[in-house]
């Protein structure tokens, strides 16, 4: 609604949670949003956008580098993709001061690898770190890569990926 003249499209491979983004968007109105099942692994569908975001979901991909060249390929040559991840190193001593490492190590290896094992994955985890992200974003094909932390939020970190 504060957008009206931008459309959004949504992508997850869960069809209940396309399902729920579909009747929460339908509930409130909205006409310019539109949520599909697919797995952006294999995502090939030609379209680019000006904004691509993800928000805590790369890690848990059974394919993340795969992942990240096609959302390359789905930014426009002047668009931009923001990411949004835990704000870690990928160096584990790095790691030894972190308010939240012990249980962001838990979630990792409970959840985030286990879901991306099962799939026949990869298993990075959330604490993949800053390093490897940014490493595996220019391997993608953006060059530019900024790290931002926000004030509000110490716990995550925000890409900046042209």
């Amino acid at each position: 609604k504060n957008f009206p003249n931008s459309t959004f499209t949504g992508y997850d491979f869960s069809k209940e949670a396309i399902q729920h983004a579909n009747e929460e968007s339908q509930k409130m109105g909205n006409s310019n949003t539109s949520f599909q099942v697919q797995d952006v692994e294999h995502f090939s569908q030609g379209i680019q956008f000006d904004l691509v975001t993800a928000f805590d979901a790369i890690h848990d991909q059974a394919a993340p580098a795969k992942v990240l060249e096609n959302i390359r390929g789905s930014v426009k040559e002047d668009g931009v993709f923001l990411m949004q991840d835990i704000g870690s190193s990928s160096q584990l001593h790095n790691n030894k001061t972190h308010p939240l490492g012990p249980f962001l190590y838990t979630v990792s290896c409970l959840h985030c690898m286990t879901v991306s094992l099962a799939l026949d994955g990869h298993g990075l985890g959330a604490m993949w770190g800053k390093e490897k992200a940014t490493q595996m974003l220019n391997e993608a094909g953006f060059p530019n890569v900024e790290v931002k932390q926000l004030p509000h939020d110490p716990i995550n970190y925000y890409y900046i990926a042209k």
